[in-house]
């Protein structure tokens, strides 16, 4: 499987790491990953930004190692933040969590399903 990140030079380039499109060839298995929420095994929900992102991000790669898969295969997120103040937090965490990873990335403020959660994170990843 081959994964090319594409920003069309007569486009908008992309802020913050991330790829205007993803080109994937060779691929034989694609996981669509629900909107994985903030919350821990026991349904605990820290109650800060950055906890939250962090388990967020915690319970996609778990998603990703039940499918035999990792980071590596990602290919598309979609975040779902409460507020756009959270857009630089969130940032921070996803590029510390991807570690120079390059993905499409799509975010989009909203009202979330439980008020609790600040925000809630679906992916799409291909092996």
């Amino acid at each position: 499987m081959n994964l090319r990140p594409i920003n069309a030079p007569d486009a908008p380039q992309p802020v913050g790491g991330y790829a205007q499109a993803m080109e994937v060839t060779g691929a034989t298995r694609t996981l669509y990953v629900s909107g994985q929420i903030p919350a821990a095994i026991d349904g605990g929900v820290p109650d800060d930004f950055e906890s939250q992102a962090r388990l967020c991000w915690a319970n996609v790669v778990a998603q990703l190692r039940a499918a035999g898969m990792s980071l590596d295969n990602l290919v598309k997120v979609t975040i779902f933040l409460s507020d756009r103040k959270y857009i630089a937090d969130y940032r921070k965490v996803r590029m510390e969590v991807l570690d120079g990873r390059t993905i499409g990335l799509t975010t989009i403020i909203t009202g979330i399903f439980d008020e609790k959660w600040l925000l809630e994170i679906e992916a799409i990843a291909v092996a």
